[in-house]
């Protein structure tokens, strides 16, 4: 990782911590837990909404990117280590399911465009965080695999919709049936990951992509974001004045002007969410 400008640690302990870090303009979610190969305990799990809204409030910020610590692994699934505990019956896998959705729906929700850039193992809960995010990077030496059927979990609804939504029932039957993992070139071409490259290229590829981003009109990009998720998903309980609004929103903005006199003036347009 590069100097970063702002450094906070959620729920900061030795188990593991998630981490931000302010690159802007990256917005950097960290999942902290190497000597366990990057995998999420429940503290964890509780701490990645507050990470995310910190990031999305920041103004620096116009791209959420999750990558796991170190340059191994992005995230080798739930800890199972605490599952004894946490997760022992019906009434403890409940409350560990509201934080995992939480968690996803955190990442899900957030307005500006959101990133994971996946090296290594993405596994269990680790693909339920990929999945939640717009995007996905790989390197060519990431594995995928949801092993829940080798240990027993009931995988939570709201996370298998959005493996579905991504790459469809039967491909996610599979994943969720057999267990097996998926190397990275049929990760691309079942849709789990939208672009590869070397493992040494990755981190330069994904800043590359988030300063593209960042030149382009953010409530444009939102709309855009808001319109596609809602298309995507049930139309009955579409709120299309919601999505109007947002459209409007773009049209009586300074930035549209900007983008329309520069294109005339044929320079580069400088947007400020206006």
């Amino acid at each position: 990782m590069k100097n970063s400008e702002t450094t906070a640690a959620q729920n900061d302990s030795p188990a593991g911590r998630i981490v931000t870090l302010v690159e802007p303009p990256i917005g950097w979610l960290v999942i902290d837990n190497e000597p366990r190969r990057n995998a999420i305990n429940l503290t964890m799990w509780q701490a990645l909404p507050d990470a995310v809204a910190t990031l999305e409030a920041d103004d620096r910020v116009r791209v959420v990117t999750v990558r796991g610590a170190g340059e191994a692994t992005f995230v080798a699934g739930a800890d199972i280590s605490e599952f004894a505990e946490v997760r022992k019956d019906v009434k403890t896998a409940r409350a560990y399911e509201n934080e995992n959705a939480a968690a996803f729906d955190a990442l899900r929700a957030c307005l500006k465009p959101t990133a994971a850039m996946i090296r290594g193992f993405c596994m269990g809960g680790g693909v339920g965080i990929a999945v939640s995010c717009d995007l996905r990077f790989a390197s060519n030496d990431a594995r995928f695999s949801i092993p829940t059927a080798r240990l027993g979990v009931g995988y939570p609804a709201i996370a298998i919709h959005d493996v579905v939504k991504l790459i469809g029932p039967s491909r996610a039957k599979d994943l969720f049936f057999s267990a097996r993992r998926v190397e990275a070139e049929e990760a691309l071409t079942l849709g789990l990951a939208d672009r590869l490259m070397p493992a040494q290229a990755l981190e330069d590829e994904t800043r590359a992509y988030a300063a593209t981003l960042a030149d382009n009109a953010p409530l444009t990009q939102r709309a855009a974001k808001t319109a596609i998720d809602t298309v995507s998903g049930d139309l009955q309980a579409a709120d299309w004045s919601a999505l109007e609004a947002l459209t409007n929103a773009c049209f009586d903005s300074a930035d549209f002007a900007e983008g329309r006199t520069a294109f005339l003036e044929h320079r580069a347009p400088v947007f400020t969410e206006r």
